[in-house]
């Protein structure tokens, strides 16, 4: 009997399959710096001690989108090692903060299988969720990636595709106990644009670019423990769809979400991903651009502190946001468009008296 894993196939699936997933992993603030290092992300709750601590932080939690990361990699050797493409979440709430030391843990649930048309591949329909040492939700979310089959005479399962909301109930979002968001300083964040300053339609080009090295992307997915071949094995991919390695979906996502500091850089909290599409695969080489559209402002309730934004962020490869790219009219991406991420961000509300410096836009 071999001693090593090949990795699911889409066979090997059923629906209801609980997958326990390992290894913990204790995050530190080594990972923090190194994922500053790779994406450049600057909002100030997650860069400043102090800053947070004004909050009422116990210290600066890290980055949302690596926790994000970090748990989606520990669902990979088990869920996408052998896929072809990951393809969207959805219905994803961002729960505990996390701080370096934690331990996150992650298990997940097959709710859906689809063979395609090709049978050569099929797609598998994942919940997902990580929690810490004390058993706190950090993350709950569903994805769907389509696998390789190992066999493509196998017999396909009854399909299955699950029921997903359009977004995350407003009501149901895990806004911060214990924190006081009255006593946030635009001035050191960044900005001055707060919940009140942005309107449900308005469009923003983030305006810089971002190129993706090869090394960089790669270095990002093994942070995560993301172990899906495609991304790292030239001397097979040269032979495959391709010709080449894929980047990582969530690596655009983060240079995205860095990106949107120049426009957004009070939007500290990501609180629910409402759903995303990586519409067209990203290269070594490509330069992401990003622009984002408010698609809704909501109180919440019981908080005067913070409001909450429900935003579409696109990325483009190769091509400025100037014109805001996105559908045509029957609905097909732009051939730039390589992500479309749908989902809510807390934002402090203007409930204090301004200390605006210089620096501040």
């Amino acid at each position: 009997m071999s001693k090593t894993v090949a990795g699911n196939f889409f066979e090997d699936f059923a629906l209801g399959q609980e997958i326990r997933h390992a290894t913990p992993r204790t995050v530190t603030a080594g990972d923090q710096a190194l994922y500053t290092a790779l994406y450049g992300a600057r909002f100030a709750v997650h860069s400043s001690d102090e800053f947070a601590r004004t909050l009422g932080y116990p210290r600066a939690p890290l980055d949302d989108l690596l926790v994000f990361h970090v748990a989606f990699g520990k669902t990979v050797p088990d869920i996408s090692r052998n896929a072809v493409a990951n393809l969207g979440y959805a219905a994803c709430e961002f729960g505990a903060p996390v701080y370096p030391g934690d331990t996150i843990t992650a298990s997940s649930e097959v709710i859906g299988l689809k063979e395609n048309s090709s049978r050569k591949t099929g797609v598998v329909y994942v919940r997902s969720a990580a929690v810490n040492q004390r058993g706190e939700t950090l993350l709950d979310y569903v994805r769907w990636v389509m696998v390789n089959k190992r066999d493509p005479k196998s017999p396909a399962p009854k399909a299955v595709v699950p029921d997903l909301p359009e977004s995350f109930p407003v009501e149901d979002l895990a806004a911060p106990d214990g924190l006081d968001f009255a006593k946030y300083d635009p001035g050191p964040a960044g900005s001055r644009h707060v919940w009140d300053d942005y309107a449900v339609g308005e469009r923003i080009d983030h305006q810089d670019g971002m190129t993706i090295e090869e090394a960089e992307h790669q270095l990002a997915t093994r942070l995560y423990h993301n172990t899906a071949r495609v991304h790292f094995n030239q001397h097979v991919e040269k032979d495959g769809r391709f010709g080449r390695r894929i980047v990582y979906g969530g690596h655009v996502i983060s240079i995205a979400r860095a990106l949107s500091f120049n426009g957004l850089a009070n939007a500290c909290r990501i609180a629910a991903i409402n759903g995303g599409t990586h519409s067209a695969p990203g290269f070594a080489g490509d330069t992401i651009y990003a622009w984002s559209e408010v698609l809704g402002k909501f109180e919440l309730s019981h908080r005067a502190d913070l409001g909450a934004l429900r935003l579409r962020t696109v990325a483009t490869k190769d091509r400025p946001c100037t014109d805001f790219p996105y559908r045509d009219a029957k609905g097909k991406y732009d051939p730039a468009v390589i992500l479309d991420l749908d989902y809510t961000v807390l934002i402090p509300r203007r409930c204090w008296v301004p200390s605006v410096s210089s620096g501040t836009n």
